[in-house]
């Protein structure tokens, strides 16, 4: 890698919602409570849900790939393959490279380091209370019943699912995207359709039977410049994706005009 220098960083804020029951899995061995069959995620010490920034990078990326085209060559796991850059053509024609990041052990050079920080995201506090207090089948959580359909003889299996409910916050979400290059602007603009891209399809398991419908909300755009690390903004907020959508075309001039680009 070539000097680096930082020209600047934009922090997006704001709250997840679950808009159908969120499943994120956790391990069944630590975390089975009652028996349940596939158990979510939770913080060893709150016990509580929550999201991890490597689900939400993970999933934004998958989505990004299948948008670009980018081809699956990397195994790792029973069929599921990952796009990896084999060389710097290869990185440079897909924005996922440089959006999300490559291994380490790639054998090039890149121009600069990963531009997205994806941060865990707790669950909301007011949530949390909500839920203790209708009083959920687990601790914060639903208990989904579901049948696994033996595709030859029809017969069923059935197993439970564990689901934080819908309607239910995860608050506060943060993702740090640095700029080291002029031309990152653009791919800032790929982050907000990877944003886009996970509203549109689901988030954790069980995607195609109902689960994991998200939304992000009440959006707040902060910018930092590099030389002095001054606060510039903030931009927002945005009740929702689709409300900073509608100013996207501002959003990237402010973008450019906060880093002199």
């Amino acid at each position: 890698m070539t000097d680096v220098t930082l020209i600047g960083r934009i922090l997006i804020t704001g709250k997840i919602r679950a808009l159908t029951g969120l499943h994120i899995g956790g391990s069944p061995g630590a975390l089975a409570i009652g028996n349940v069959d596939m158990p979510v995620i939770r913080d060893p010490v709150t016990g509580r849900p929550y999201i991890p920034g490597s689900s939400l990078k993970g999933k934004m990326r998958s989505l990004s790939e299948k948008v670009t085209g980018a081809p699956q060559n990397r195994s790792i796991g029973k069929d599921v393959r990952i796009h990896v850059a084999e060389n710097r053509d290869q990185y440079d024609r897909y924005w996922v490279n440089p959006l999300f990041g490559v291994p380490g052990e790639v054998k090039f050079d890149v121009p600069a380091p990963t531009r997205l920080i994806v941060r865990d995201v707790p669950l909301d506090e007011a949530s949390a209370q909500k839920l203790l207090a209708v009083r959920t089948d687990m601790p914060y959580t639903e208990v989904k019943w579901e049948a696994a359909i033996d595709r030859v003889t029809s017969a069923a299996t059935p197993r439970q699912l564990e689901r934080v409910p819908a309607d239910t916050l995860f608050a506060p979400m943060e993702l740090v995207f640095s700029l080291y290059l002029p031309d990152d602007v653009a791919l800032f603009e790929h982050l907000i359709t990877a944003m886009q891209l996970v509203e549109d399809d689901y988030l954790g398991g069980q995607g195609s039977r109902g689960s994991g419908k998200v939304r992000f909300e009440d959006l707040t755009l902060t910018a930092k410049r590099g030389d002095t690390y001054d606060v510039v903004g903030p931009k927002g907020p945005y009740r929702t994706l689709e409300k900073l959508l509608e100013d996207k075309d501002q959003i990237l001039h402010w973008v450019r005009q906060s880093f002199a680009l």
